[in-house]
């Protein structure tokens, strides 16, 4: 069985403040300061994929980190002030690699792939750090120092998720070296270790929590939160159906829909956009479906939608609940080639085929709500509470 043991000391220069100090505080006069950890730590009794070494600063998580792994210890990378963060990856990922990666862990929105490191949000540099790792990891495991320190407890339960996710199906090894309990159920590591107890458990995989999502009807001024986040155009038709989806009372996602013009009985997704901080974990899908359900339940419409994303089209040919609308000769899982501000894009064209939202006086009620042209309340009172996502 592995077993940590390990001493870390540093000398004591003998100052006359130090001295003063040894004296007001009764402290044994030492010429050096050290300190032991000791702790079975079986990680090769069983198979793994991602575990977790926490407690409170000062516990000697990072020391324990860099003793049982060594240079597999991520702490930061070096970044261009200038350049955008696609090209800080190494030199012989293609873009597709790349976005795959960045895409994985949560961070979805192309226009913020083009920036620097510098100006991103403290969320968005977290999952960013994420995918780099996961690229350079050159053994099997890799281990992330200060895992969440920097960011809202929010990002960070979302994140957790992202990272666990994308950790599992690249089939790579991951442990988080964290001072924060409250990612553990969002992560769902295999085990965990708590350097000051000394105690180490594995875990049974559970769910991680369920996102409980409010959607609610809303005016166009909602899209200014979310505009500059879509991958496309940040344009937004006026005469568009728009919808919010808040969780925990924030706003993490919107969708706007408009009648097909020239194909009578059949509606259209315009946008959809989820939020950085709250990419990752289906948000998005779930809000278009719901979306989608709804339409069909308050209309009896047909509902399409046209994406060139690529974690779209992913999740809508994995689904039972889209089906794709025509193929094309391009076909990455039914993709497209169209034409958009004189650019060909790969896209793909799906239509809803899931169950009508099981509300239909719900339905019919949001559809219809009128917000009467008022900027100064832009959401309704309508609501679709409890869409599951997880």
């Amino acid at each position: 069985m592995p077993r940590v043991d390990c001493v870390r000391g540093t000398p004591v220069v003998r100052s006359a403040r130090v001295l003063q100090l040894e004296g007001l505080f009764d402290v044994p006069p030492t010429e050096r300061s050290e300190e032991r950890w000791t702790a079975d730590v079986p990680l090769e009794d069983r198979a793994w994929a991602i575990g977790a070494i926490v407690g409170p600063s000062g516990a000697g998580k990072s020391t324990i980190a860099r003793e049982l792994f060594g240079a597999a210890v991520v702490t930061g990378h070096d970044w261009s002030p200038e350049r955008s963060v696609v090209d800080g990856f190494p030199a012989g990922m293609g873009i597709k690699e790349i976005t795959g990666l960045l895409s994985s862990v949560g961070f979805s929105s192309p226009p913020a792939w083009l920036r620097p490191f510098a100006v991103l949000s403290t969320g968005q540099q977290f999952r960013v750090t994420l995918a780099r790792a996961l690229a350079e990891s050159t053994e099997q495991v890799f281990v992330v120092d200060e895992f969440t320190s920097v960011v809202d407890r929010t990002v960070a339960q979302v994140g957790s998720a992202a990272i666990a996710k994308a950790v599992r199906r690249l089939r790579k090894r991951f442990v988080a070296v964290t001072c924060h309990y409250d990612v553990l159920d969002w992560l769902q590591p295999d085990w965990v270790f708590e350097p000051h107890t000394g105690r180490f458990h594995w875990r049974e995989l559970q769910r991680r929590p369920a996102i409980e999502l409010v959607i609610s009807r809303c005016g166009t001024e909602a899209w200014a939160l979310f505009r500059g986040h879509h991958y496309l155009s940040a344009d937004l038709n006026h005469s568009a159906r728009c919808f919010l989806a808040t969780w925990r009372d924030q706003p993490v996602a919107f969708t706007a829909v408009l009648p097909s013009i020239g194909f009578k009985g059949i509606w259209r997704e315009h946008r959809t956009v989820c939020l950085p901080d709250f990419q990752g974990v289906g948000i998005g899908n779930a809000v278009s479906v719901t979306v989608a359900a709804l339409a069909a339940a308050a209309t009896g419409a047909r509902y399409r939608s046209v994406t060139s994303h690529p974690a779209f089209i992913r999740a809508r040919a994995a689904s039972a609940e889209w089906r794709l609308a025509a193929a094309g000769s391009r076909s990455a899982k039914g993709g497209t080639m169209q034409k958009t501000g004189g650019r060909q894009r790969l896209a793909a064209s799906f239509e809803y085929r899931g169950a009508p939202y099981p509300d239909a006086a719900a339905a019919r009620a949001l559809w219809a709500e009128s917000l009467g042209g008022s900027k100064s309340n832009p959401m309704t009172q309508t609501r679709v509470d409890a869409v599951r996502v997880g």
